[in-house]
């Protein structure tokens, strides 16, 4: 019955998005056959105010019809143009969390349950909302810290939303199953196994611990950077559902007439942001991973605040270098070294030509260098960059792909202040700085004690080692005289599992025809 009701949540949301017009915004002139006349029965019943709307607009009202964790979804493809395409992940990162607020009263509840405690003893003070996002609110508050009041912002996880999430989500692997089965071209891309990420990211999210872990890790990192900081945490009032921080007094950075307001300058901010973004992921290898300008506060001296951290990235060694090489290989135009810097981290296979892949990274370079620098954009160079890979067979990467939206964010946002903002001057000292000190001299020497440790890791489990390949090579000559066998219990599990797959496929599609034919009768 969890498939039929998954079933039905899907085909309204199906629905939902037909009527606010954004399937008929898709590309269809460029589809044939069956998909294009759904295409055009989507043009039919789309309301007509809709198609007044840009389809940034469109996906807006669409996904706050459907209710908080279609929000989160489409926050989450965002960050995989590989699945749903540029031009929609850009239409989808537009998608702010702005949603209608839920009572004081159920705040208050959440809060006592979850740190067990009266909110009298927690805060002298609570009160109503300021803000609220799909998963969560803000209240503004006062607390007693070593017998001072202070003013501190309060995060409340919304009332049912992991209910919610869940229930939609079976919507999601549905189709995600779905379109395994029937579109043999969307297997390349895996959505169930996409499906899974963004349902262990928003379990992540929903645990307001984590966010404040990532908060102080952030906050540590960043202590004696000049321009930034982060909110400090009260651990002593967080809890799963709830999450106590600093009060951030500061115009935010949408408000670009409070901003001039307030006296700042706005390309000294702009270049402080890029510079703080790139210094986060290059020398820590993470970085604050939803820096849309709602999240951004600007303080009376000047300094960057981020508040939001329930998205963090995390970038590997092998990562970072791979970043700085190919900004530092197309800034000096060697596009050989980027080529090879790709097939030296894994990400192309060896079977493709170096020279080859080259070539194609010129088709990118080379126009860039003809324009004037304020106009290139480092974030669409990483877009194309990610295209042609495909051609090579370039694995998707999450990590990158994170990396290229937060880039394309950040990017924006610095425009926004300044229309003039030169990306490659601004990023040059911070990308410099990690190439000398990491690709240079010492950075050898560091690679060098790495590797004996790695070496005396590897020392001490070789007789572990010696003792699994001992059990290995046993087993393999049993399964070599006697043949692979299941014990009744994995075949048995093997049977139902197939029986349940094939069942719950028909289930779905029974359900979306019944719905179909009664909407059509409907209508008619």
């Amino acid at each position: 019955m969890s498939n039929v009701s998954a079933g039905f949540r899907l085909v309204r949301a199906g629905w939902v998005l037909v009527r606010e017009g954004v399937v008929a915004a898709l590309p269809g002139e460029e589809l044939s056959g069956l998909p294009k006349f759904g295409w055009r029965m989507a043009r039919l019943f789309t309301r007509r105010r809709a198609l007044a709307y840009e389809r940034s607009d469109r996906l807006a009202k669409a996904v706050v019809r459907l209710g908080p964790s279609y929000v989160k979804l489409g926050q989450f493809l965002a960050t995989r143009p590989d699945v749903v395409g540029n031009d929609m992940a850009l239409d989808l990162a537009t998608l702010q969390d702005k949603m209608h607020t839920f009572p004081r009263a159920e705040a208050i509840e959440a809060i006592e349950a979850s740190l067990g405690r009266k909110i009298g003893d927690l805060y002298t003070q609570f009160g109503d909302p300021v803000a609220a996002a799909s998963i969560a609110q803000v209240h503004a508050a006062d607390a007693v810290h070593d017998g001072i009041a202070t003013k501190v912002a309060v995060k409340v996880i919304r009332p049912g939303v992991r209910r919610r999430f869940f229930q939609d989500l079976e919507s999601y692997f549905l189709a995600a199953r779905l379109q395994e089965k029937y579109i043999p071209s969307s297997r390349r891309l895996r959505p169930v196994e996409v499906t899974q990420t963004l349902a262990q990211t928003t379990k992540i999210e929903m645990d307001l611990r984590l966010e404040a872990a990532a908060l102080s890790e952030l906050g540590e990192s960043t202590r004696d950077d000049p321009g930034f900081r982060v909110p400090s945490v009260d651990w002593e009032r967080t809890g799963r559902d709830v999450l106590t921080m600093e009060w951030v007094d500061g115009v935010k950075m949408n408000d670009i007439a409070g901003l001039e307001a307030a006296g700042h300058d706005l390309k000294a901010i702009a270049a402080n942001l890029i510079q703080s973004f790139l210094r986060h992921t290059l020398r820590d290898g993470f970085f604050h991973a939803d820096m849309h300008p709602g999240n951004l506060f600007v303080e009376a001296n000047g300094t960057i605040v981020a508040v939001d951290l329930g998205i963090a990235g995390r970038l590997g060694k092998k990562e970072r270098r791979f970043l700085a090489e190919i900004l530092y290989g197309f800034i000096t135009r060697d596009y050989l070294r980027v080529a090879e810097v790709h097939f030296e981290a894994g990400y192309v296979p060896r079977q493709h030509n170096v020279a080859a892949f080259a070539q194609a990274i010129r088709a990118i370079g080379e126009p860039i260098h003809g324009q004037p620098a304020e106009t290139i954009s480092m974030a669409k160079l990483l877009t194309l960059l990610f295209e042609v890979t495909e051609l090579f067979d370039m694995a998707t990467r999450p990590e990158l792909i994170l990396l290229q939206k937060t880039m394309v964010v950040v990017e924006g946002v610095a425009r926004t202040l300044d229309p003039a903002f030169n990306m490659w001057k601004t990023a040059e000292p911070v990308v410099g700085d990690w190439i000398s000190g990491n690709l240079g001299p010492r950075g050898m020497m560091i690679d060098a004690r790495d590797g004996a440790r790695a070496l005396l890791t590897l020392a001490r489990q070789i007789p572990e080692l010696a003792a699994r390949t001992d059990r290995l090579s046993r087993e393999i000559d049993l399964m070599a005289e006697h043949g692979l066998r299941f014990d009744e219990t994995t075949a048995d599990a093997i049977g139902k599992a197939e029986a349940r797959y094939s069942r719950s496929g028909r289930w779905a599609l029974w359900v979306i025809a019944l719905t179909l034919v009664y909407i059509a009768w409907k209508i008619i």
